[in-house]
This record gives structure tokens, sequence and C-alpha cells, in this order.
């Protein structure tokens, strides 16, 4: 963690809600906004990051570090947001810690027997147990669950149990607090994460990866430079 640095960045693009949010070292919440971002990562991301330290009166300097969601989620919110992230984590020498989204929506659900369902394209979903790799469940099928384990829903209106919906959407509510948590531990205890290992957990590839990939890049630019503006 940066020396004298009182704020953890949060950045997460795994839903259709994209989240930023800032935070203590601690792990304490400081301010957090969200949006339903569609396909339009490349075009907000960065200008609601500057926005929001901006609005907290906070400075690129005072950034101690970066923690970034990994998914899983679709290809280009998650490119977008891991390539940003990135980016000023480079630029500005910033330590980055990736969590798994997947799994800060289950402590954020409360933990215990919770599995967690989210989509994978139009008719696959993707399962995700806690200290498990994320698993498809193809179109039809129903998870097997274990006795005593019940299942919460993010993003999958229609597709899952009411019920389910309604606990993944009070997940969500509290994905960025724990993603913050989770980031602050690991940067507490020295453990950031090397920036060329760092990489998302897709389960969606879109309509076209090299788009997605050329639209990756404007952002590294655009965050690079915003990583040189002064506040």
């Amino acid at each position: 963690m940066t020396a004298g640095a009182a704020h953890l960045l949060v950045i997460d693009t795994a839903t259709t809600h994209a989240r930023i949010a800032l935070g203590g070292t601690d792990g304490s919440l400081q301010a957090e906004r969200s949006w339903v971002a569609g396909y339009r990562h490349g075009e907000e991301l960065l200008a609601r990051l500057e926005r929001l330290l901006v609005d907290e009166g906070v400075a690129l300097d005072a950034l101690g570090g970066i923690v970034v969601g990994t998914g899983p989620g679709a290809f280009t919110g998650l490119r977008v947001g891991l390539a940003t992230a990135k980016a000023l984590a480079y630029a500005r020498v910033i330590p980055i810690v990736g969590i798994a989204t997947g799994e800060a929506l289950l402590v954020a659900a409360g933990g215990g027997a919770l599995v967690l369902l989210q989509p994978a394209g139009p008719s696959d979903r993707v399962l995700t147990r806690a200290g498990e790799p994320p698993r498809i469940i193809a179109g039809g099928e129903e998870p097997e669950l274990a006795l005593g384990e019940s299942v919460i829903a993010v993003d999958l209106d229609g597709r899952a149990p009411v019920e389910a919906v309604a606990a993944g959407g009070a997940a969500v509510e509290g994905l960025a607090s724990a993603l913050l948590q989770a980031g602050a531990a690991r940067l507490a205890a020295g453990d950031p994460d090397d920036l060329a290992a760092l990489v998302p957990e897709y389960v969606t590839l879109p309509r076209g990866v090299r788009a997605a990939a050329a639209e990756a890049g404007v952002v590294i630019e655009g965050a690079r430079r915003a990583a040189g503006v002064s506040r």
C-alpha cells in the first residue's frame, strides 16, 4: 500500500450495474456510485471515476490502492473495467488487487450455504460457490444444490426464482463494501496482484471481440492521460 495514502478506489463492471467507490485503507466505505452501463463502459467509466474523485475532494496521489472486481461477468464490461484499473495502477504506481466479484456477492449476501447464479449469454447461467471456480449451467438445466443451500441470482430477472432475484439485488447493493473490505485486507497484508497476471473471469464473449479490444485500448490511453492530471 502506498505510504501516506488514505483512500482506496473500487471498480466493478461485472454486472449490469457498473459500480465505483472510495473507501479508507481500513475497509470503511466513504462514497459509492452505480449506474446501468449497457455497452457504454468505455465511454462512461473514466468520466465517472473523475467525477467521484472531484466530488469527494480526493486526489489521485491520495490513493493507496485500487480494488477491482474480476467477475465472472460479460466480456466488454470486465475488459474495460480491468483495463482502466490496471492503467491507473501502472501510471500512478499504485498497488492493485483483483477480487472475484462472485465471491464478494456471496459475502454481501451474508455468506453461509449460498450459491450465486449469473447470466452467461441468452440461455446459459454461471454458478459460483465460495472457494470454487465458477462453472457454466447449460440452458434448461437447474443447479444441483447441496442440502441446506439456497440461491441468490444477479441479472436474472425472469430466469430465476423471484426470491433468489430479490436476494441477489440486495447483495449487489453491498458489493462495493464487500470488495473494499476484501481488497483492504489483502493490501494491508502486503498481497497486491501482479499487473501482468491480473485477468478477468469471462463467461460470455461479445458480438465482436476485436471491437471490444480496441475499446479497451482507448480506455487505457484515457486512463493514462487522466492519471497525469493533478487535482
